[in-house]
């Protein structure tokens, strides 16, 4: 593993560049911020005209473009809208009308792993991955830290993509913490089958399907709330700070051995075979030819779910539970009225 750090990179170069982030949700706002503040003076964020989100970042004292002509001026676009979207986006908006040895760049490598997207010759192709959310990657940078980021090379059209891109995931605090090579299958594949596999699909639902359980059998809703979602964080922040043998020093006798002995019961072989499925699945290109149709069918079983999902109890249940604990608003990762 190869990893580099602040010292190893020009930070000049990506300041001597004019950027264009497209998008400003999660991702968008922190890169863009985190950029500007880092000494990055020619920084531009493209958005649909008429987009709400204009005025965040207009507030944010950035200058807000149209995807088309922010094309034309950047040396730097950085795709920071959703997955689904940026086919579309590079055909219609960037790819025509980007510079000759102008870079594009991405944090997730699936619409050029999945040649959803096929750049042109005489451009660059890299990828600057943070490992974790738009709103952490924004707040470690502003308490003088950062987070990890992943770094590709896909194309390099102007033998400066690798110098240019490394630049680039220090400006957005990458470098204070590490940047770490990879490709862009690597950090695809395994990208998605963390957030299917583990973080995202599986998380929610061991969790939601805790409750359900603890519901039917009579208990209280709150104290099934506590129990299976509110103390997650307990254990996820020591898993973060020292891995499962931090959990492990930190928990009860008690719990530890229900640890050992019942953990492999809820995850076991069956679930790992699923899990290797799950690999397959994204590794064969099923998942995303999948996920392209569900969105030219105009998601309906993606918003079906969503709309599910909000009304299921536990939503409810937290909501009021929340209310009693104002300190879990102070310093919260998400502001929507910004981010």
């Amino acid at each position: 593993m190869r990893v580099y750090y602040d010292r190893d990179a020009d930070v000049n170069l990506i300041k001597g560049k004019k950027i264009l982030i497209v998008g400003y949700g999660s991702q968008g706002h922190a890169h863009a911020n985190n950029l500007h503040e880092s000494g990055c003076s020619q920084v531009k964020v493209a958005l649909r005209p008429g987009s709400k989100t204009a005025e965040k970042v207009k507030n944010a004292g950035l200058e807000v473009t149209t995807p088309a002509e922010g094309a034309q001026w950047a040396d730097v676009i950085m795709v920071l809208t959703p997955d689904e979207l940026q086919a579309d986006l590079y055909t219609e908006h960037l790819g025509p009308n980007m510079k000759p040895n102008a870079a594009i760049a991405f944090a997730h490598g699936f619409n050029i792993h999945f040649n959803l997207i096929e750049p042109r010759d005489d451009i660059d192709v890299f990828m600057v991955a943070p490992k974790g959310p738009g709103h952490l990657v924004r707040s470690e940078y502003v308490r003088g830290a950062g987070v990890p980021c992943l770094i590709a090379v896909e194309q390099d059209a102007s033998g400066n993509a690798h110098d240019v891109g490394l630049s680039y995931a220090c400006a957005i605090g990458g470098g204070r913490s590490g940047v770490i090579e990879t490709t862009f299958r690597e950090e695809c594949e395994t990208d998605l089958f963390g957030e299917q596999a583990v973080l995202c699909g599986g998380l929610s639902k061991l969790v939601a399907t805790g409750y359900e359980v603890l519901v039917e059998a009579g208990y209280q809703p709150e104290m099934a709330y506590f129990e299976c979602l509110h103390e997650v964080k307990l254990i996820v922040d020591l898993m973060y700070e020292g891995g499962l043998a931090n959990v492990r020093y930190s928990i009860s006798n008690t719990a530890e051995y229900g640890d050992y002995c019942i953990g492999k019961r809820i995850v076991d072989d069956y679930t790992k075979d699923e899990m290797r499925q799950v690999l397959e699945e994204i590794q064969s290109g099923e998942f995303a030819r999948n996920w392209v149709l569900e969105n030219k069918a105009g998601q309906p079983h993606f918003k079906a779910e969503r709309r599910r999902w909000a009304n299921h109890d536990i939503e409810q249940v937290g909501e009021k539970l929340r209310a009693m604990m104002p300190w879990l608003g102070e310093g919260a990762l998400v502001d929507k009225s910004k981010n």
